[in-house]
């Protein structure tokens, strides 16, 4: 039996329990890291928001895998609410609450997926886990956590545990209540022996459907909006475990009372708190009660989903994201120029380049800038990492300068290729490099799902303003490459000239001429 031990990731996070940068290490299991995220309620269509945390959580995945760490992580999906009986029974027509509801899930999976966000270890619905939750209510009214009001709704007594609003450092004298505003309504706050406690399970209503209740012992009804992620966590995690995860927004009341609920079960959970910042727009949160909420579908029409991807995912998942047209164009841009040298040195290689299409796994097999590894360890710092970034870019089109490749040089004739250039190792190993800083972000241009697009250069993702513009320009690239055939170079020049002074920059390449925007 071998004595070597899993080595602990030297990762840094800031806790928001314990309000400092932390070490992770060590974890529950080592070797492992558990992590619990807060999914959607899915109560109506995916917007950015949503994606920021998903993202955000993403990238925290793929440095823990990166440095050799097991990641099991949970990320639930609550498909019985308040807001989904409202949104499916206003709905025009009408529709059933689970059909509501597994419409919009589906919706969410299709975003994760546009946007390269890995599916999680497993992903627990709601409506699955009835019996476990029934069971953490028996177990708190048993050790005194809870009681039944008179109209049958169980109530988490928040006087009956001292540390109660530890978690966002509130005292319970302090507040009003600890439900959420869209949890309230007279039924729920009538039998409350205290109007700060909270709701573990909801007696059903006659105006509920009759579906969206269970049975329990103290009557049917359907759990409270905190008390699935308390029993999710401990079905699939264990008693206690490393990370919860979740947007700045439900740090309170949800996170403090899911905590209180474990707290009272005797449950050690989180053993770090983690939370990622909003989106805003103009300086507003970003939520669809201010109606100004950008769908991810909506936005997907003008901007390839690689763009969004960069967009909400190189800022520090604490620091907020003010999100815009000039925000996209600046990832438009900047998704152009990394996308766009690592084809260069494709073609700029020869047959030597095919060494550049490295799987992914031999991209996770080389070494990291030190600073890269330093800015990610230290609580992700993304701007530090994505500085990294720009300076291996740098570098590569220093390379590539060097061959011409960037040059505007007529294409060769057909069947004709590009020497193979002196300097083919060093360009290769620095877009190996680029590659492998980029696979951590999930921004690879030569890995799924963003591949295809990018090496066919067909721009199968991008949206219809995109594919329009895309034939336009192509026109005249191709009016552009029958007059250099002629060796009309003062026709080939004006037409050049004329997409220039409209924004866009063309490349010549052996492969033909490309366009991106300036």
């Amino acid at each position: 039996m071998s004595d070597l031990q899993p080595h602990a990731p030297s990762l840094r996070l800031y806790d928001s329990a314990q309000r400092a940068v932390v070490p992770l290490a060590p974890t529950v299991t080592p070797g492992v890291v558990t992590i619990y995220l807060c999914g959607a309620t899915v109560q109506g269509s995916p917007h950015i928001g949503h994606m920021r945390s998903a993202i955000a959580f993403d990238v925290l995945r793929r440095w823990l895998e990166r440095q050799g760490q097991q990641v099991i992580l949970i990320r639930n999906v609550t498909d019985i609410d308040d807001k989904i009986l409202t949104k499916s029974a206003c709905a025009e027509p009408p529709v059933p609450w689970w059909a509501w509801a597994q419409r919009h899930e589906r919706q969410f999976d299709a975003a994760y997926r546009a946007l390269g966000v890995a599916a999680p270890t497993y992903e627990p619905r709601a409506t699955g886990h009835i019996p476990e939750m029934i069971d953490l209510v028996a177990r708190l009214l048993e050790s005194g956590h809870a009681y039944v009001g008179e109209a049958g709704n169980v109530y988490f007594d928040v006087s009956s545990l001292p540390g109660y609003g530890s978690l966002t450092n509130q005292r319970v004298e302090d507040l009003a209540t600890t439900e959420d505003d869209s949890q309230l309504d007279e039924d729920i706050e009538a039998d409350k022996l205290d109007p700060r406690d909270f709701a573990l399970w909801k007696t059903i209503k006659p105006t509920d459907p009759a579906d969206a209740a269970w049975d329990a012992p103290w009557g049917r009804g359907r759990p409270g909006w905190h008390l699935e992620c308390s029993a999710m966590s401990r079905r699939y995690l264990g008693e206690e475990f490393d990370i919860h995860g979740g947007g700045i927004d439900l740090r309170f009341p949800h996170h403090e009372n899911e905590q209180a609920q474990s707290h009272g079960a005797g449950w050690g959970f989180a053993r770090h708190w983690v939370h990622n910042a909003w989106v805003t727009i103009k300086g507003a949160k970003m939520s669809k009660s201010l109606g100004n909420s950008q769908t991810v579908a909506s936005l997907m029409e003008r901007y390839e989903p690689v763009v969004l991807r960069l967009a909400l995912g190189t800022v520090h998942h604490r620091s907020t994201v003010e999100f815009s047209e000039e925000t996209l164009a600046e990832a438009a841009a900047l998704w152009d120029r990394l996308a766009g040298a690592i084809l260069r040195a494709r073609e700029a290689t020869g047959e030597a380049g095919e060494a550049i299409d490295a799987a992914p796994a031999e991209l996770r097999a080389r070494a990291l800038p030190a600073d890269f590894t330093s800015a990610l360890d230290e609580d992700l710092n993304l701007a530090g990492a994505m500085a990294c970034v720009h300076a291996t870019l740098k570098e590569l089109n220093r390379a590539l300068s060097e061959t011409g490749a960037d040059q505007d040089a007529p294409a060769p004739a057909s069947g004709a290729g590009r020497a193979e250039p002196a300097n083919a190792a060093q360009i290769i190993a620095t877009v190996l490099d680029l590659r492998a800083q980029l696979d951590v972000l999930g921004l690879d241009p030569l890995a799924e799902p963003w591949r295809a697009s990018v090496v066919t250069g067909t721009g199968e993702s991008a949206g219809a303003a995109m594919a329009t513009l895309d034939r336009l320009i192509q026109h005249d690239l191709d009016e552009r490459a029958h007059a250099r055939a002629a060796k009309d170079w003062a026709r080939a020049d004006a037409l050049r000239d004329k997409l220039t002074a409209a924004g866009v920059v063309v490349e010549d390449s052996p492969a033909g001429a490309r366009w991106h925007l300036a």
